[in-house]
């Protein structure tokens, strides 16, 4: 089966416009969910959690043939939780907190297919390595107001500020919404092939991506 309509449960441009890359299908229902974070959770669990809940607020607005999918995405510093900045004072701090070190990105997907019943997770982690940004760039960064809308207060994809130094895994993950993860759990559930999916990220991307092969051959790495 290869014919697929996805409702993606999110309002991220950043998710929009890297689903768009893979050439399915899709319509935009986003899901409203409660993201505070548990006592003790850790930054996995959280994600996935979250996820899951996305999907289970949007699953009764899928018709027979769609496939539902939900995602979400935060920054851990250790085992601290980095969500979306409230405003320009907490961004900042997050910035200096992040700045010169090393964290993870983790991103969370389920694909729901009602017809069926069936649901499939995917947990993608990445090594993210910041660069020793100066104060007055993290100033104009924040004045932006890029940071507001992201977790750990940046985007990757920003060519101004390109706050990260190196990465290691997946850097569409870091954005939200790791392609090949995403496509390796379509074919394992029997909706065909889409070979041109790894190709297109790294072109759009500017990435020669270290892992692909090896997530697409269903290997737990990124």
């Amino acid at each position: 089966m290869s014919d697929i309509s996805i409702i993606l449960a999110s309002n991220s441009p950043r998710r929009k416009q890297i689903l768009s890359w893979s050439g399915i299908a899709f319509t935009v229902r986003p899901a409203d969910v409660d993201e505070t974070v548990l006592p003790d959770e850790s930054p996995t669990d959280y994600v996935q959690r979250l996820a899951i809940s996305k999907a289970h607020k949007t699953s009764g607005s899928a018709g027979f043939k769609e496939l539902l999918l939900a995602a979400d995405t935060t920054v851990a510093d250790g085992k601290e939780i980095l969500g979306k900045p409230a405003d320009n004072e907490e961004a900042h701090l997050m910035l200096e907190k992040l700045r010169g070190r090393v964290h993870f990105v983790h991103t969370a997907i389920v694909i729901y297919a009602p017809a069926v019943g069936r649901m499939e997770q995917e947990l993608c982690t990445t090594r993210v390595r910041m660069r020793h940004y100066t104060d007055e760039e993290i100033e104009n960064y924040v004045k932006s107001g890029d940071s507001l809308d992201k977790a750990g207060a940046y985007g990757i994809q920003n060519t101004e500020f390109h706050p990260v130094d190196q990465i290691k895994g997946c850097f569409a993950s870091v954005m939200g919404l790791p392609l090949c993860h995403l496509e390796r759990t379509l074919r394992r559930m029997g909706y065909g092939e889409r070979t041109n999916i790894p190709y297109t990220c790294q072109d759009q991307l500017a990435y020669n991506c270290p892992i692909y092969q090896r997530v697409l051959k269903g290997e737990d790495i990124g």
